[in-house]
């Protein structure tokens, strides 16, 4: 059972914007209420990433990862408008709950740090939310540090503190989860 990464199209969207949703509500929901991960619905997930592709496919790239020919995963990179040309922001990794420790993350990751590299950004960035521990292990093992910003932004009524993470794109290496 191999896994396929390739750029993500069109027609993969809507499947994403489930995904996505399915993701969030495992991932966040033992610190976040139901009724914050609710909304937006699979379905107004899909129609976000129908129109944020829309307007951004020219300077952002979507890969996603098919496990057996289903989406199991996909990340999402891009300039980060905060930074000097020179940086690049992984702005998602998001995975099916049942690809959690089968490497698919990490082989995300290492795609998106080749992709950055290649793009000829030194330095990579991303917000994750504090009170993600798991996400922040993943992304610790993978060589991101703690930049000490902080942000917050709202996952339904809740107000969620994210923290900043950055690495050096020269180093080659994703360190094994």
């Amino acid at each position: 059972m191999t896994i396929l990464l390739r750029r993500a199209t069109a027609d993969d969207l809507h499947t994403v914007g489930a995904l996505h949703h399915q993701s969030r509500v495992a991932a966040y929901s033992s610190f976040l209420p139901a009724e914050a991960l609710a909304d937006p619905t699979p379905e107004a997930m899909g129609a976000y990433w129908a129109e944020r592709w829309s307007w951004e496919r020219d300077e952002h790239l979507m890969t996603v990862v098919e496990r057996d020919g289903r989406l199991v995963g996909f990340s999402y990179l891009g300039p980060d408008d905060q930074e000097d040309p020179a940086t690049g922001l992984l702005n998602a990794i998001h995975l099916d709950p049942a690809e959690q420790g089968r490497g698919t993350g990490r082989a995300l990751m290492a795609d998106a740090l080749a992709t950055m590299r290649g793009r000829g950004w030194r330095r990579a960035v991303l917000w994750v939310l504090e009170r993600n521990a798991h996400a922040r292990r993943f992304y610790e093992h993978g060589g991101w540090r703690p930049t000490g910003e902080r942000r917050e932004e709202q996952i339904g009524a809740v107000r969620t503190p994210q923290l900043r993470y950055a690495r050096e794109l020269q180093e080659s290496k994703v360190v094994d989860l």
